[in-house]
């Protein structure tokens, strides 16, 4: 059986990432969906399970061959992107395959599969909430978080694009409804 495509968004400060190690612990059959990236391997990082690392020359290669599903050019030859080669592969082995990708990423990804994919956008409850967890996280400067909610409220505009927006008031609630929507959809 082919694997379905599970697309999770959200501003940064909404809670995706807790979520998303929730959801791969659920025996929902998910695998997540690794990116492509040209920037250079931190020390810390393993390639093919923290990025698939090549040169932004590469990169550049395989947006001319069409090889991703989505891409974006964060900084100057600082490319990310899904490669079609990895979601295949999972998917032809049965597995559902789980992204963590910005807005743009995950509307581009929907478009390729409509019906093989399911779009989530987690909602923070307010604007205000999610300035407070950026800065509770004690992670980035005020300069990085206000503009983390710039793009918070840039993000947000674009909910209506996804197929079910969740708002993270109550995490346990969320992991609660985010894991049965999953669920229904794999199922369904």
């Amino acid at each position: 059986m082919q694997g379905k495509l599970i697309i999770i968004s959200a501003p940064s400060g909404a809670g995706k990432t807790t979520i998303l190690k929730h959801l791969l612990k659920q025996g929902l059959n998910l695998e997540f969906s690794v990116s492509a990236c040209s920037r250079e391997k931190r020390k810390n990082e393993t390639n093919g399970k923290d990025y698939f690392f090549i040169t932004a020359d590469e990169f550049k290669q395989k947006i001319i061959n069409n090889e991703f599903l989505e891409w974006e050019e964060v900084y100057k030859d600082h490319f990310y992107g899904t490669l079609k080669s990895e979601v295949e592969r999972m998917t032809n082995e049965g597995k559902n395959v789980i992204f963590d990708v910005d807005v743009i990423g995950g509307i581009n990804i929907k478009k390729n599969y409509v019906k093989e994919s399911l779009a989530i956008f987690i909602m923070p409850p307010s604007i205000d909430e999610l300035k407070r967890r950026l800065i509770n996280r004690s992670t980035d400067s005020t300069e990085n978080i206000n503009k983390r909610v710039a793009k918070a409220k840039n993000e947000i505009e674009f909910a209506d694009k996804f197929d079910k927006i969740i708002i993270n008031d109550n995490l346990e609630i969320t992991l609660n409804e985010i894991t049965q929507v999953i669920k229904n959809f794999i199922n369904g």
